[in-house]
């Protein structure tokens, strides 16, 4: 196959957004506009794309990164302008040039290919992406001859009544010849409007006798363009189905589709259940047979398999296989459940570790700790983790039993099988095997071996 470049348009304002956002990098399913382009690009071609960008250039320039080549826009006058400030950083003369628009996150891979694969059996220098539908979303008519051929690009506002009737609309996606395209856009016209249109290019290899072909979108949601927050909210709509359905078909249960969110870049394990008004964000990764919600916000988080959460938030934690959780329960970031940990209802952990098979049952806060394994955290267990100028830790080792409101002040260490009463205030270190008791806790007796966990 030839050579392929993708130009990605993100140059315009977006003033319909009416937002201090520019329009490309506003998010869908967790993603920024943009980065649905740049992943078709990514797929159709193992050249970098370029991106022009004009409006809001330096915000677009520093989300993009190293994903892509910038060529600037200025002023902004059109599509065909923005295509030719690309050239000055393409300088490709041969191969295939593919144009799409920032602002149409529903294209996918597979059209582009299918675009791409029609022009090089072209021996004509376009191809352009068409859309079949009821709604003209305000593109222009495809007026063909009587072979297939597209004659011209008419738009809404020049139509005549019976050019108005055709319901086959541009959807503003093409493929180029190289060798044809450069010397073209020379030849497009300023347009009554101020600006350079490329869909005068159609007219140009029509005028010259060379056949312009057309492929015809499968799906018409695809060339849905995002110009106002209420296509925004339906192209949420259209692409979290497309999520849900494809997660479905891998496996997941969905008990009820319509009210679970689940980001573009979330993972999930087969025979995960998820249950209504569960919200999986950012790059979280779900392991199997899990059973998530209802009422559930998970983002960042890794999540071992066979997990039980119930009402929980969890943002940048991490929770090994067989971790139960909920109702109420809160994982702030770093907070890692080791396998088979138990947290109940009303608990928040941040930066902490707890080991396998610890159990905090309820109403209890466990802030910059790290607790071993079998250590059972009573009700309203506090670490008192911050002195007023500075976070401290806490140290519990394994088999402690930490009895109903006791307040652990940090730095603090609690030796192995230790025991705190009920009501402790715990200020110094605990040694191993011993009960303390108390405001402040003082040592009461030793374990006695009978009292040891086997």
């Amino acid at each position: 196959m030839s050579n392929i470049e993708v130009i990605i348009l993100a140059a315009g304002q977006g003033t319909r957004m009416k937002s201090g956002l520019t329009k490309v990098l506003h998010p869908l399913a967790g993603r920024p506009l943009i980065d649905y382009s740049l992943r078709c690009a990514e797929a159709l071609s193992s050249e970098k794309p370029v991106v022009v960008v004009g409006n809001e250039a330096a915000a677009v320039r520093q989300l993009v990164g190293e994903r892509a080549v910038f060529a600037v826009q200025e002023p902004q006058l059109g599509t065909a302008h923005a295509v030719m400030a690309a050239e000055k950083v393409l300088d490709v003369k041969e191969g295939l040039v593919v144009t799409i628009n920032a602002d149409m996150p529903l294209l996918t891979p597979e059209t582009l290919q299918q675009l791409v694969a029609t022009q090089s059996a072209n021996k004509g220098p376009i191809t352009m992406l068409t859309v079949k539908c009821d709604d003209s979303h305000g593109f222009g008519r495809v007026i063909r001859t009587a072979d297939g051929s597209v004659r011209e690009i008419v738009e809404e506002a020049h139509a005549t009544p019976e050019q108005l009737a055709i319901r086959e609309y541009n959807v503003s996606a093409y493929c180029f010849s190289a060798q044809w395209l450069w010397p073209a856009l020379k030849h497009v016209k300023l347009s009554p409007k101020g600006e350079y249109y490329l869909t005068d290019l159609v007219g140009l290899a029509v005028g010259a006798e060379l056949p312009v072909k057309a492929v015809v979108l499968d799906d018409a949601e695809e060339a849905m363009g995002i110009n106002t927050r209420v296509h925004l909210a339906e192209a949420e709509a259209i692409m979290r189905r497309r999520i849900n359905e494809r997660w479905m078909l891998a496996g997941v249960t969905l008990v009820d589709p319509a009210s679970v969110f689940i980001g573009a870049d979330v993972q999930i394990g087969k025979d995960t259940t998820i249950w209504p008004n569960t919200y999986l964000r950012g790059r979280t990764v779900i392991g199997e047979g899990c059973v998530l919600g209802p009422n559930t916000m998970i983002e960042d988080t890794q999540i071992g398999s066979h997990c039980t959460l119930l009402m929980a938030v969890m943002e940048g934690a991490v929770l090994e296989d067989d971790v139960s959780m909920g109702p109420f329960a809160h994982l702030r970031k770093g907070a890692h459940l080791a396998k088979g940990v138990h947290m109940g209802n009303f608990g928040e952990v941040k930066n902490s570790y707890l080991g396998p098979e610890t159990k905090m049952g309820h109403f209890s806060y466990i802030g910059d700790a790290t607790i071993g394994e079998n250590v059972n955290i009573g009700a309203g267990t506090i670490t008192c983790n911050f002195d007023g100028k500075r976070k401290n830790h806490t140290d519990i080792g394994k088999d402690v039993f930490i009895g109903s409101d006791t307040m652990l002040v940090a730095p603090v260490k609690i030796g192995d099988s230790a025991r705190t009463g009920a009501g402790s205030v715990v200020t110094h270190d605990v040694p191993p095997g011993t009960v303390v008791v108390g405001v402040p806790a003082r040592e009461l007796r030793k374990i006695r071996e009978e009292e040891k966990p086997e």
